[in-house]
């Protein structure tokens, strides 16, 4: 029988305590928050740490920062990118790069709020089912975008890309961002859970390209610890990367969660009682050893 959601969590708080079992769940929203809050201190205050939008940005009048998929879109017009431009998407795909691409989403992206809301409403309320779509939807949507940029010659998607206008919306007045926010959540809540980030997102389907690689990773240090309790699979956005990391021991499979689709938000660390998993690099000491024994049953 299935464990009711609100029970999910419940053993590592009673072994860890309330605020070690949501530690990367309250510093991800202090992250999100954070990054909000840098951008309205120059309209609100007149104090210009960084100025622009998540689109595009000046950190310290001098550091500038491009979103990757804004800046294809660019190219994709057939437009020259100025050398500011330039420097920006290096930046920001160079730090995506080492940390992991899809940090943006669940550290950065404050859309990311409304679509963590969405399902949790829904297992509250007991709501199953819901449309299904791959997961490899969102590298589709991102050609689709590339390819309307192309052919209207504009970056047409920033009409209606709701990261863009949520961002701008409440840095210069909601207005049309609310029903952007209203149509994301009823969208995640109605039709398909967790549908936008983990299914159609094009930016989320670029920074898992940039990430595939990254540095920073998640692994499964202590998966001989792991109870079956499934609470990380239940609450992980996308729960397919899990399992090769946590029960892969016998296939000689390394411990780290090597998918590029893994968010890094740290809720599988939150959640888990006997603290098998933890924050650590791709180069985990026990990735060597995983591929020494798949070579070895391979002989």
């Amino acid at each position: 029988m299935a464990k009711p959601f609100s029970e999910i969590g419940n053993d590592a708080i009673q072994s860890k305590g309330w605020l070690a079992a949501h530690k990367w769940l309250i510093l991800r929203r202090v992250s999100q928050l954070g990054v909000l809050a840098l951008f309205l201190l120059g309209p609100l205050a007149g104090i210009w740490i960084i100025k622009g939008n998540l689109s595009s940005s000046l950190l310290f009048d001098t550091v500038p920062m491009t979103e990757p998929v804004v800046f294809l879109q660019m190219l994709a017009t057939g437009l020259v990118p100025a050398t500011d431009a330039i420097i920006g998407v290096a930046i920001v795909a160079g730090f995506y790069f080492l940390v992991g691409g899809r940090v943006f989403c669940s550290w950065v992206c404050p859309v990311n709020m409304i679509t963590d809301a969405a399902p949790w409403l829904r297992e509250r309320l007991g709501i199953r089912g819901g449309a299904r779509f791959s997961r490899n939807l969102r590298y589709w949507m991102l050609g689709m975008v590339l390819l309307l940029s192309a052919v209207t010659g504009t970056m047409a998607y920033e009409m209606f890309n709701p990261v863009s206008i949520l961002h701008r919306g409440i840095i210069f007045g909601v207005g049309l961002a609310w029903s952007v926010v209203i149509a994301i959540f009823l969208f995640d809540f109605l039709v398909a859970k967790r549908g936008w980030c983990t299914h159609l997102c094009p930016m989320g389907g670029l920074y898992s390209v940039i990430g595939r690689y990254s540095l920073l990773k998640i692994a499964a240090d202590k998966r001989e610890a792991c109870n079956d309790c499934m609470d990380c699979f239940i609450v992980c956005p996308e729960p397919q990367v899990i399992k090769p990391a946590l029960k892969g021991a016998k296939k000689g499979l390394s411990p780290v969660i090597l998918a590029s689709e893994c968010t890094n938000c740290g809720r599988c660390i939150d959640v888990c009682s006997e603290d098998v998993f933890s924050f650590g690099t791709r180069f985990n000491k026990y990735e060597k050893l995983g591929s020494e024994i798949g070579s070895a049953q391979k002989v």
